[in-house]
């Protein structure tokens, strides 16, 4: 501009006859003004220079009004005179396009700048770093300026640029950036939307390090945005949604079943106990049975003997022998309606016990159904409670039908064992009172003939019918052992199942919850998308005056230009040469046009 200004004036001063604006003291009148705001920075970020290019749309030519506090004004359109009383400012301008600058001392930009450097770690001034290598970290925070009017930080977008050489500058990272060609060089970008700070970082391997500067444009965002089409993209959220109700009213069925099989086994451990209970005091009162059996069979054998050695018993160990005879009888029934109960309670344990296992799963869980399962969003370890609790019920109810055989054949034997003694005890009352019949009606020596020979029959059958009853509680006893195998497989399903429901119940509350947090998704990602859209959405922005409110009437535009000062090898040596030779204003005219 300096040297547009000194051309002028030579070409005034070489040609004083060139005619210059007319000036018809009629006021004149404009369509529209715009306003290019040119700041200057230093490499920190710390503003120095100011100054507006405004330009007119001269629809009639005359006397134009403006305003700003500007501290210098300068024609760039012709050599006419441009006025300034306080913040008024006034001149004469021809028909079409009139430009004038203005300089701003005291005007405060709408953004905060901050820009350091690093060199290898270390925190450096830029001109320090001049011919330096090593790596280079720049941080570039814009914040909004207080002292300034909000509305351009809240409705124009910044421009951050740095031109880099690619024979100084390398292996270049802008994470937030955009990085291009421009020739020889790399033109990276940042970007800060209207509202928002920013914070970028750039990193670079340089090489005797020089740097031309960072440009900033700052521009309205004033384009229309068209809403995108979101009705497939709501259908699509509409298809989860409906999805995940899905999940969830699976998961409610799938805790219902769970319920109940804990319930049934919960049942099956309680019934399970009964029988162990039973079987348990079966075998400890086999103990006991043996050693009746026993003594009735040592009883029989002594009757047997005393007859074989007595050839005429005397009446009172006759009388002793029919009282042993009813008694042996009794204590037979008596042990046939003690193994008559164990048994009803051992059917009752076994058929609840087998109610119960008939309501557990045979069927393993399916390679798909476990990996869905997996895939979903219910925590994993809950996940892996529930299956291995299945396993255990698949593989109790497999193990169970190894085993019912053996459970049938007991109650068989409960039965059989119970007809036996009963029988037994007919036999001896029977005896006894044919026995006791005869002696009435027929001579004592052949009825006691008769009694020998009937005792010999009961104690060889009783002898047969003792090892039978022996091997039956030996039979019981190997039974209880084995089945507090059962009955620990059974509680440790029991616990199982137990946690598999708590566990269902948490899978079911949170699917419960996801269903309820998504059930209207489809209408809150539309307000969303909505309200983003109004957000950034300035379309129905209007320009105002940078420089005064006055100028809002015809405000047409208003653009930043914002350079921070490069720092270079010959803007070095210039800058020492300058300091060398400072020449004068005519040799410096003359300059221009040698």
């Amino acid at each position: 501009m300096k040297k547009i200004f000194l051309i002028a004036m030579t070409m005034m001063l070489a040609f004083p006859s060139l005619p210059l604006a007319a000036s018809s003291g009629e006021a004149g009148d404009y369509s529209a003004k715009d306003e290019v705001v040119y700041a200057k920075l230093s490499p920190e970020g710390k503003q120095h220079e100011l100054y507006i290019v405004n330009s007119f749309e001269i629809k009639k030519a005359g006397s134009i009004t403006d305003y700003g506090n500007y501290s210098n004004l300068k024609n760039l359109t012709d050599t006419s005179e441009i006025k300034k009383n306080g913040d008024k400012i006034s001149f004469d301008a021809p028909d079409g396009r009139f430009y004038y600058q203005g300089n701003l001392d005291n005007q405060p930009l709408p953004w905060n700048f901050q820009f350091s450097y690093s060199l290898d770690g270390k925190k450096m001034n830029v001109k320090e770093m001049l011919g330096k290598d090593g790596k280079l970290t720049i941080r570039i925070k814009t914040s909004p300026n207080e002292e300034a009017d909000v509305v351009f930080f809240e409705n124009y977008l910044l421009q951050i640029s740095f031109t880099l050489d690619s024979d100084i500058y390398k292996h270049i990272k802008a994470d937030d950036g955009i990085i291009a060609n421009a020739g020889k060089n790399k033109q990276v970008n940042f970007t800060v939307l209207p509202g928002k700070e920013g914070d970028f970082t750039l990193e670079a391997e340089v090489a005797d390090f020089e740097f031309a500067g960072i440009e900033i444009s700052a521009v309205p965002s004033t384009m229309a945005i068209d809403f995108p089409e979101t009705e497939e993209m709501t259908k699509d959220m509409e298809s989860l949604a409906d999805a995940i109700e899905s999940v969830n009213e699976g998961v409610s069925q799938f805790q219902d079943g769970v319920s109940q099989l804990n319930s049934g086994v919960s049942e099956l451990k309680n019934g399970s106990s009964q029988y162990k209970d039973g079987i348990s005091q079966l075998g400890q009162s086999s103990a006991g049975l043996v050693k009746a059996s026993e003594s009735i069979q040592h009883s029989l054998k002594t009757m047997e003997k005393s007859m074989q050695d007595s050839n005429s018993p005397a009446l009172d160990e006759i009388d002793a022998l029919f009282d042993g005879l009813y008694k042996l009888a009794d204590g037979l029934y008596e042990t046939k309606d003690q193994i008559a109960a164990l048994r009803e309670g051992y059917v009752s344990a076994y058929e609840t016990m087998n109610d119960v296992m008939e309501t557990l799963p045979s069927a393993p869980i399916s390679e798909e159904s476990v990996q869905s399962l997996l895939n979903s969003n219910a925590d994993k370890e809950v996940i892996q409670q529930l299956l291995d609790a299945y396993k255990n019920a698949v593989t109790a109810k497999a193990v169970y039908h190894q085993l019912q055989e053996g459970f049938l054949t007991v109650d068989g034997a409960l039965k059989a064992l119970s007809e036996s003694v009963n029988a037994m005890g007919d036999q001896v009352k029977e005896m006894a009172q044919e026995v006791s019949a005869s002696l009435n009606n027929t001579e004592i020596e052949e009825s006691l003939s008769k009694l020998q020979d009937g005792i010999g029959a009961i104690a060889s059958h009783y002898a047969a019918f003792h090892d039978g009853l022996v091997s039956y509680t030996d039979g019981v006893k190997q039974l209880s052992r084995a089945y507090d195998d059962v009955h620990s497989g059974i509680s440790g399903l029991s616990e199982g199942t137990n946690n598999l429901e708590t566990g269902a119940s948490e899978l079911h509350q949170g699917t419960n919850e996801l269903h309820k947090s998504t059930m209207h998704l489809p209408e809150e990602m539309q307000e969303e998308i909505d309200r983003m859209m109004e957000e950034y959405d300035s379309s129905d922005f209007e320009p105002v005056s940078f420089v005064s409110k006055k100028n809002n009437e015809k405000i047409n535009s208003v653009q930043f230009v914002i350079k921070t000062e490069s720092v270079t090898k010959e803007e070095a040596e210039t800058e020492i040469a300058e300091k060398k030779e400072e020449k004068g204003f005519w040799e410096r005219l003359l300059d221009l046009f040698r």
